[in-house]
């Protein structure tokens, strides 16, 4: 499992809203110049954190983006799986892959079920407050 960029950088955005969570709205450029992301790309992960309801937006002068829940409420796993659409190790077990039909015979198969459920307890237990405070 890789994380793309995409991932990543929303992970930087959600925490760096976490980080100024005051109910007050950040815009994009003070956003893009705390973490060194381009508009561009800065413009297409915050729509992405708008369709899946991380954060909500502001129109105007002082608007801008903040968290739509406090960041307690945020687990990376939930963040990170509409954003990647996947983070399971290997193809085999996505639950949109159509299943070779080996699993029954392939001895590395149980392997990759035990590390992708390792993988998302562990994310699933990990905040976006832990994230934002290096509670890791």
């Amino acid at each position: 499992m890789m994380i793309s960029t995409k991932g990543r950088y929303a992970l930087r955005i959600l925490s760096e809203l976490s980080a100024l969570h005051d109910g007050e709205y950040v815009s994009l450029k003070d956003i893009s110049d705390s973490e060194g992301i381009s508009m561009k790309y800065l413009e297409a992960i915050t729509a992405l954190l708008l369709k899946h309801n991380f954060v909500e937006s502001r129109r105007g002068r002082s608007g801008g983006y903040r968290l739509s829940k406090l960041p307690s409420e945020y687990t990376l796993l939930e963040i990170l799986k509409p954003i990647e659409g996947s983070i399971s190790p290997v193809s085999c077990i996505d639950y949109d892959y159509v299943k070779c039909g080996r699993d029954e015979h392939c001895s590395a198969y149980p392997l990759w079920i035990k590390l992708n459920e390792v993988m998302e307890n562990y994310l699933e237990s990990v905040t976006l407050e832990d994230l934002t405070n290096g509670n890791l």
